[in-house]
């Protein structure tokens, strides 16, 4: 009932231009300035094509790549951060985290061509909800320590924030909100997914070399 009456008291003039500014400011490109700055070059033709950390990192090492995180993290903070406490609106904050994971997944004037939204959701996260954030560190870094690999459990730690949400607050819109935002974050890292459940399986299939010299 509490998100239904924040929803019937929005100003629609007012969360119309929350939107649009978390948009516009999930639009700027950390990672694309460094890179064009420092070297002239575009990041997004370079590697994977992506304006995040990751890639950034490649060409700046990891300054390049720290700057980025912090960059991407702050903007998606800010956003939630501005949201919640000039409009005293948690579901207008809430739609601010995906409005500006949208913009730095899809920035207009790079031709909707972007990062992959993970450190700009966490800096929303943690904003609109530590304990959620707090949730999705712990199982990132299990996944981390058992796998030694960042992708798989990364995306496993987004496809929980649904659960955790529920489980804290308590109400399935919460809960339908993080469920979106991972879905833009999968989204966007449909790729690396892919390339590593194909590393995964291609690793399965290779025959041991105890098994080689008993043929």
């Amino acid at each position: 009932m509490a998100w239904i009456e924040h929803w019937q008291s929005a100003n629609w003039l007012q969360a119309t231009g929350a939107m649009v500014g978390a948009y516009l400011l999930g639009c700027f490109p950390t990672g694309y300035l460094l890179v064009r700055s420092r070297t002239g070059r575009d990041i997004r033709q370079v590697e994977s094509g992506s304006t995040g950390a990751r890639n950034v990192g490649r060409l700046l090492g990891r300054t390049g790549f720290a700057l980025t995180v912090l960059g991407d993290f702050g903007k998606g903070a800010l956003a939630v951060w501005g949201v919640r406490e000039w409009m005293n609106n948690p579901l207008l904050a809430a739609l601010a985290m995906l409005a500006v994971v949208a913009g730095h997944i899809w920035p207009v004037q790079l031709g909707f061509r972007g990062g992959k939204g993970a450190a700009t959701a966490l800096g929303a996260l943690l904003v609109l909800d530590y304990r959620v954030a707090l949730t999705f560190l712990v199982l990132f870094l299990s996944g981390l320590a058992v796998m030694r690999k960042t992708v798989l459990p990364g995306m496993f730690a987004f496809v929980c924030l649904p659960l955790a949400s529920l489980w804290f607050n308590q109400d399935g819109r919460t809960a339908m909100l993080m469920a979106a935002l991972a879905a833009l974050v999968l989204f966007a890292h449909r790729k690396n997914f892919a390339e590593e459940i194909a590393k995964l399986s291609a690793r399965r299939e290779v025959v041991p070399k105890s098994q080689l010299t008993k043929l």
